[in-house]
């Protein structure tokens, strides 16, 4: 009993993630929070499971929320591989300061003596 091959994958679980770290070139860990019920007090915990995840396009930064879906290993850990970048992460790029830019923004001692108390 032999079926034809008719081209169709099967269905394949799909979940929603947010990254976590880029591990190296086209991967990255993706941490997928959940909640569940304790056994015996009935307390909602919050759980998470982290998962390693191929990113091809090497597109999907720290703080991004990605969907993934289940693949054939491609790697030792990673099981997964990124579908689509649902939200990307609110960021700011990274603006070198000199010291006497922090030292001006700090309250010191001698800083704080000069302010006067209200």
């Amino acid at each position: 009993m032999s079926t034809a091959h008719s081209g169709i994958r099967n269905t394949r679980k799909t979940l929603i993630g947010f990254v976590t770290s880029r591990s190296g070139d086209k991967s990255i860990k993706v941490t997928i929070p959940y909640k569940t019920p304790h056994s015996l007090y009935h307390k909602v915990i919050n759980r998470k499971t982290v998962v390693h995840v191929h990113d091809e396009a090497n597109d999907a930064k720290v703080g991004d929320k990605v969907e993934i879906m289940e693949s054939r290993p491609l790697s030792r850990l990673k099981r997964w591989r990124v579908i689509n970048i649902i939200e990307r992460a609110v960021t700011s790029e990274a603006v070198a300061i000199s010291e006497n830019d922090v030292a001006a923004l700090v309250p010191t001692k001698n800083t704080a003596a000069k302010s006067p108390v209200v």
